[in-house]
């Protein structure tokens, strides 16, 4: 190992080490209860929740597989993370108030009270095998991905490419598993807050000194080459060739984003844990804003890199590490690889801890009624360590997936996302639809998904978001008509348990408004009529930029006005 990478393996290893200081001092003596170790004691506050969020939610899954797709596409992947935070506002307004209000610690949970035991137990096992096939080993082998191309582990080991990859994936599934294991959901919130800063930091630095090298020194002319020499790279109007058409903007992907901020355990569980709904509704519409900056962090570095490189990488994937690679100087290097194994760790360990949950609380402890909080804590320790042992065998299989890692995950989730959701939205606002509307759902879903992705594959061309659209309508008018033939008995009434203070935040409407706003813009500013252009259509650009800012304004102005009078 040269000078340089050794003092960018030490300051890594010096940083990753802080970060778990400061973690264990403040997770010490609060993880020994139920409520400690799984919901963090119910005293998350909204930076704590928006942090835990956007480590949870961007790993080098998202920094590996959307830079990828920007250098071998165009911009038009942004729609996964930039339209998440429509689903964010759902969240802050209409699922959180109601899952707080009931004092659920899991997903599952609630439906169990909703339907019934079978539901809890259907809906765990879809969580389960969709963690465990898919989520945790993406998450597993993108971060050892990016490992392996920064430190050429095959010519430090002496391994062959496949070898090494296992060695590392194991490496660093040791190291993440650390904190859900023995720190619980407190010390995975404040360990993704101070990754998220760095992330933050260093993923913003990155299209900085990429455009800088692209302009030989000067950012201006970088930035000027970015937009003119191949200014289709920076359309995120996607169409039907690219990996995902604009128009599925519009129907699958509201739902995917639906299930993945709304109703997917290992996410909302750290608003499950907020101490407030205000404090709650600041935390999930902060990560809403996060999520809207994302293009400029996870996409336009791989823009970059395609007018660097040009197209001659075996693998899209390659292309982000290459760079930060070749930008970063050695200390920098290190802090960077710190915080892209935080982000890996927070994702793995976020996924350990909710899986272990899962496992403890819905499928455990309802067989065993008189266990006591210590019991069920050492069992989901062991359950987790099982659960991560699973997910370093599967991992590295993902290396042989020709068509790259973002579309491999996005696809494998659909067999659990549309029917959760679907289960979800229908248990959450109809009051007479049975559990057996629930249970037809699941099987019904996982057939026809199935059947679609794998069989009728070559037959039926629509892509696999709009599939996921046709599909949920399909499977809310099954519930709505079991609903209507074999009613419940006695409709639904929730359970207000108020176990934290239930008063709105008074700035969540227009904060709303301008996060929504900003998806708005995003698309305006990378479109035809944007960067994406040569054609002179500015005049048009400004009047819609200034009717956004003016609409923003207003609805601030009206707000503060509000408020000033109550």
């Amino acid at each position: 190992m040269d000078g340089g990478l050794a003092f960018t393996f030490t300051s890594c290893v010096a940083v990753m080490a802080l970060i778990a200081w400061i973690s264990w001092r403040k997770t010490r003596g609060q993880t020994d209860t139920r409520e400690g170790y799984f919901l963090a004691g119910r005293g998350l506050t909204a930076g704590f929740i928006a942090g835990s969020l956007l480590l949870t939610n961007l790993s080098a899954e998202q920094l590996i597989g959307l830079n990828g797709s920007a250098y071998g596409h165009n911009l038009s992947s942004m729609a996964w993370e930039v339209t998440a935070a429509i689903a964010t506002v759902a969240m802050a307004f209409l699922f959180l108030p109601r899952y707080l209000a009931g004092a659920f610690t899991t997903l599952p949970e609630f439906l169990a009270e909703r339907f019934d035991p079978t539901v809890r137990r259907m809906s765990v096992l879809l969580f389960m095998l969709g963690y465990g096939l898919v989520t945790i080993p993406s998450v597993l082998y993108s971060g050892s991905l990016a490992v392996m191309q920064f430190f050429d582990v095959p010519q430090l080991t002496g391994l062959d490419m496949f070898p090494a990859l296992v060695l590392t994936v194991i490496v660093i599934g040791l190291t993440g598993a650390a904190y859900a294991v023995f720190g619980g959901l407190r010390a995975v919130a404040v360990s993704d807050t101070l990754n998220g800063i760095g992330l933050l930091f260093i993923g913003l630095l990155v299209p900085i000194l990429g455009l800088t090298a692209l302009g030989e020194g000067s950012f201006s002319d970088g930035l000027s080459r970015l937009t003119s020499d191949h200014p289709e790279k920076l359309n995120a109007i996607g169409s039907a060739t690219d990996p995902t058409p604009f128009g599925t903007i519009f129907t699958g992907m509201i739902f995917a984003n639906l299930f993945y901020w709304c109703t997917n355990q290992y996410v909302i569980q750290r608003t499950l844990g907020a101490q407030s709904l205000a404090e709650g509704q600041k935390g999930v519409l902060a990560s809403g804003f996060f999520k809207i900056i994302v293009p400029f962090m996870m996409m336009i570095p791989g823009a970059i890199a395609f007018h660097l490189y040009g197209p001659g990488f075996g693998s899209i994937d390659e292309a982000y590490p290459r760079l930060v690679s070749d930008l970063l100087p050695a200390y920098l290097g290190g802090i960077f690889l710190a915080v892209l194994l935080g982000a890996v760790f927070s994702s793995f360990n976020s996924l350990l801890n909710s899986a272990a949950t899962l496992f403890t609380l819905d499928i455990y402890a309802p067989s065993r009624k008189q266990a006591s909080d210590a019991h069920l804590v050492r069992v989901a320790k062991i359950a987790s360590v099982i659960i991560a042992l699973f997910s370093f065998t599967v991992a590295p299989l993902l290396y042989f997936a020709e068509e790259g890692l973002w579309q491999v995950v996005r696809v494998f989730t659909g067999f659990y996302n549309i029917p959760t959701v679907v289960i979800v939205v229908m248990g959450l606002f109809t009051a007479r639809v049975p559990a057996m509307g629930a249970k037809l759902v699941i099987i019904f879903h996982v057939t026809a998904y199935g059947l679609l992705r794998f069989v009728f594959d070559d037959v039926v061309t629509l892509h696999f978001i709009h599939q996921y659209a046709i599909l949920f309508v399909i499977e809310v008018a099954i519930m709505l008509a079991v609903g209507y033939w074999q009613p419940r008995e006695t409709p639904y009434q929730p359970v207000n348990r108020h176990e934290v203070d239930m008063t709105p935040w008074r700035f969540a409407r227009p904060t709303a408004f301008t996060l929504l706003s900003g998806v708005v813009t995003l698309y305006l500013v990378f479109s035809p009529i944007g960067l994406a252009s040569t054609a002179g259509l500015s005049a048009l650009f400004a009047l819609l930029m200034g009717l956004l800012v003016a609409a923003n304004l207003a609805a601030w102005v009206m707000a503060v006005r509000k408020q000033a009078v109550s």
